[in-house]
């Protein structure tokens, strides 16, 4: 038996009064974890300009899949404010049932001013409505700019 396609992984935005929100998508905790993370930096740059150059690790934890979230789009942050570095790709493996923790490995390439656009800055991950239905594979997160 073949195996079956992958599901495409989605995400997007939505304004709210002040700041700006990231929804994602996903089939399985991983995939929808990828996305919010892919959310992220697209929200920072055109992901299509990104190449993969190199790849870092990060992990979070949480107590829940929302202080996850957070906690996890907080070290991207992190990531992406000390070392400039933008993701193209991310491979997310959580752990625990529900997830209270992950390991992701990151691919992508410092910014640079001549091919990649600046479109917004993201200061912080905020936990204001914040929301994460595993069983639906739907999360939305509100980010300040």
């Amino acid at each position: 038996m073949a195996p079956r396609p992958r599901a495409r992984r989605r995400w997007g935005r939505f304004p709210t009064t002040a700041d700006i929100g990231i929804w994602a998508r996903g089939s399985s905790p991983s995939e929808l974890f990828e996305a919010l993370g892919l959310g992220l930096f697209a929200l920072i740059t055109d992901l299509r300009t990104v190449r993969v150059r190199a790849e870092r690790a990060v992990s979070a934890s949480g107590d829940d899949p929302v202080s996850l979230a957070v906690a996890y789009l907080g070290e991207l942050l992190l990531l992406q404010q000390t070392e400039g570095f933008l993701a193209r790709d991310i491979e997310v493996r959580t752990l625990g049932t529900p997830p209270t923790a992950l390991v992701a490995r990151v691919q992508g390439e410092p910014f640079d001013p001549g091919r990649h656009p600046a479109r917004m800055e993201v200061k912080a991950i905020t936990l204001h409505a914040a929301r994460v239905d595993l069983g639906n594979g739907r999360a939305r997160l509100i980010v300040d700019i």
